[in-house]
């Protein structure tokens, strides 16, 4: 099978490390990639939210499949035109996207589903939003209602902070606090059957101990030791279920990976948000203990085949990713620095700790970096205390000249964990 992964970050990374790991992938392909990805796929460039320039650079490589990656050309239609030119695509439609594109649009989703979500408004006005901010009280949840790159949600116990974030936004949307912990579920569907994965935790914040600002993500681990055995099996029938069963019966299937972001709360779990695609920096976690082939599963999503996919196997091992940042991040991120000590960790720490990588570059024979998140560390290990410490180890083994990364991620789980 002829592959062609869409996107540039971790999670593509993470992606193709496990395409590139299936002998039934003949030929890899990413676009547009970045200098990690070049190690295991052919790059390409191209314009990602084009769905006609992603259509013909698939039919050129003779791509049997197509896997779109981040959310901006889901929610841009571009799984559309690649199954426009006769291309199996892992992706939902542009409509069936907007599960993530429009938080107002899941809501009415989960309402019409019976899934259990935070109260909310859908506010335009600064007097509708300050009428929403009064009904729910501290602390404030304010949701910007487009695609924000993670960054698009403010929860804060300051008012004038959360009516500024609310008013910079078009559209709105206000919700009740929901307590407990947080748990990410992902799904593979092919708009009818739903198969999970393993869940993970990620961790939002800058700092250690959840404190700063709220980033695409900064370190996740999986399993979770702490988690009831029965969550995947209630969030299956609960949550994911009936929201792929809601979306077929409006005439907008949902096909492809199916992200629950889920609140574990003294009432039961309810729904944070949707994701149309593979979250960062889950992905890299989920994807290392996933002992079944990922291209099969995901064409068979793509085909509508699921319900005749064999069980899926998944490793014993815990995994633990530490995501690398640049100076500044989530501010604007500083790049161009030159990433030294990679070829340390493949030569020290692999096959147990790897770097996927996230904003970085080629320039001449240097590695530098690029973006806001740089690179993702990520170990296994027999627990979560040998996956973190390996983890760790190969994340003292990189330079990068201002950089920044969480000292806590997977800690507290990891003294709960045998």
């Amino acid at each position: 099978m002829k592959v062609l992964v869409i996107g540039g970050g971790a999670r593509e990374h993470a992606l193709c490390r496990s395409l590139s790991l299936d002998p039934d992938v003949t030929a890899l392909h990413c676009a547009p990639g970045n200098a990690g990805i070049a190690e295991v796929a052919e790059l390409h460039a191209v314009d990602a939210l084009d769905g006609a320039a992603v259509a013909a650079l698939a039919t050129r490589l003779g791509a049997e499949l197509v896997v779109v990656g981040p959310e901006a050309p889901l929610v841009a239609g571009v799984a559309d035109a690649v199954r426009h030119v006769g291309i199996p695509c892992f992706g939902p439609s542009e409509e069936a996207a907007e599960l993530e594109g429009s938080k107002a649009f899941a809501k009415d989703v989960m309402a019409a589903a019976g899934v259990p979500t935070a109260r909310s408004y859908v506010c335009t006005e600064p007097e509708e939003v300050d009428e929403a901010l009064d009904a729910f009280g501290t602390p404030y949840v304010v949701k910007d209602d487009g695609l924000a790159a993670g960054k698009g949600v403010v929860v804060t116990a300051d008012i004038e902070a959360a009516r500024a974030h609310a008013n910079a936004c078009d559209r709105v949307v206000i919700e009740e606090y929901l307590d407990g912990p947080e748990v990410s579920l992902f799904a593979i569907t092919d708009g009818t059957t739903v198969v999970p994965l393993q869940p993970a935790q990620d961790f939002k914040r800058a700092l250690d101990g959840d404190e700063g600002p709220n980033t695409g993500g900064m370190g996740a681990y999986s399993p979770l030791p702490w988690a009831d055995p029965r969550l995947v099996d209630e969030v299956m029938d609960t949550v994911l279920q009936p929201t792929v069963d809601e979306l077929r019966r409006r005439g907008t299937p949902f096909s492809g990976l199916l992200y629950a972001g889920l609140a574990i709360t003294s009432r039961g779990v309810r729904v944070i948000e949707f994701n149309a695609r593979f979250g960062d920096p889950e992905t890299q976690v989920v994807l290392a203990r996933l002992k079944t082939p990922l291209a099969g599963l995901l064409l068979a999503a793509a085909q509508g085949t699921l319900d005749l996919f064999p069980p899926l196997r998944w490793s014993d091992d815990a995994a633990v990713t530490v995501v690398v940042a640049s100076h500044n991040y989530p501010g604007t991120p500083r790049t161009g620095d030159p990433i030294e000590g990679l070829a340390d960790v493949a030569a020290q720490d692999a096959p147990a700790a790897y770097v996927l990588h996230a904003g970085t570059k080629r320039d001449g024979d240097a590695v530098v970096s690029a973006g806001g998140r740089v690179l993702s560390v990520t170990a296994t290990g027999a627990g979560l205390a040998e996956a973190r410490e390996r983890a760790y180890a190969a994340v003292d083994r990189i330079r990068l000249d201002g950089s920044q990364h969480r000292t806590d991620i997977a800690a507290k789980a990891a003294t709960e964990s045998p």
